[in-house]
């Protein structure tokens, strides 16, 4: 077994379960020693650990190391997790090709918002965003709908520490203005990005609320150039927006 980029005792940990995991019975010390080829010593001191932290349990003999209860419900929570990024996914798919154009999920970090995913129209013009990418919150759709849904106090702190830098001629940078917006995007129920981040793109989010709650978890924005989809019809989708955004916060609980 390569060990080489492997120093970091941490790694060394992480590797020695998914080797464990992968081999799918339980085994004792010699043969995690063969499997490795690490020093006896190191994989029994590594055993022990794993052990000691409810990740490995002894079976009945003594001798051979299994996955213990801890481990499991990681591995059943990332496969869930995973199941639901499917769901997810396929909740936008199907959106894309009722409304014909780009759709997005995102979420809010600090002053930016970032995209957890995002399926593409299959026209050819087209603004791509890969999940991870960052955005701004005061210029984009889906941003002015979490500050907009925040408590009064949180959006006072993050809008004293916001530039609103302006990246088009419909930037709003003046903080009244901005202001004002956000509490018509809170009484609206959602909100628009009037070529504000980039100029010929148009933008409707609505919130996709916590299960049982009004609190905000992610945003689901429609995006499409404004030569192809003008903002007014953009809104007539807003149904559809809202119907997926109630599908995509039942895959949340």
């Amino acid at each position: 077994m390569n060990t080489e980029t492997d120093n970091s005792p941490g790694l060394r940990l992480m590797e020695l379960l998914d080797l464990l995991t992968r081999h799918a019975q339980p085994m004792a010390l010699p043969e995690v020693v063969a499997l490795t080829g690490w020093p006896k010593p190191t994989v029994h001191r590594m055993l022990s650990q794993l052990e000691q932290g409810g990740w490995l349990v002894r079976e009945p003999d003594g001798r051979r190391y299994a996955m213990a209860t801890r481990l499991l419900r990681m591995a059943e929570a990332a496969l869930s997790n995973s199941t639901q990024q499917g769901v997810r996914h396929a909740v936008l798919r199907q959106l894309v090709a009722e409304v014909g154009e780009s759709c997005n999920l995102t979420a809010l970090s600090g002053a930016e918002v970032v995209y957890l995913d995002r399926v593409e129209s299959a026209f050819p013009l087209r603004l791509e965003l890969r999940p991870g990418t960052r955005v701004p919150a005061h210029c984009s759709a889906s941003g002015k709908l979490f500050l907009a849904w925040m408590g009064a106090r949180q959006r006072r702190t993050v809008l004293d520490g916001l530039v609103l830098t302006r990246y088009t001629a419909n930037t709003l940078t003046l903080r009244e203005a901005l202001e004002a917006e956000l509490e018509a995007i809170r009484r609206d129920g959602h909100a628009v990005d009037a070529e504000e981040f980039v100029e010929g793109l148009v933008c409707v989010a609505v919130p996709v609320f916590a299960p049982g709650q009004r609190t905000v978890r992610c945003a689901l924005a429609l995006q499409a150039p404004a030569a192809r989809m003008a903002l007014a019809q953009a809104r007539l989708q807003l149904p559809r927006l809202e119907a997926a955004a109630q599908a995509l916060a039942r895959t949340l609980g």
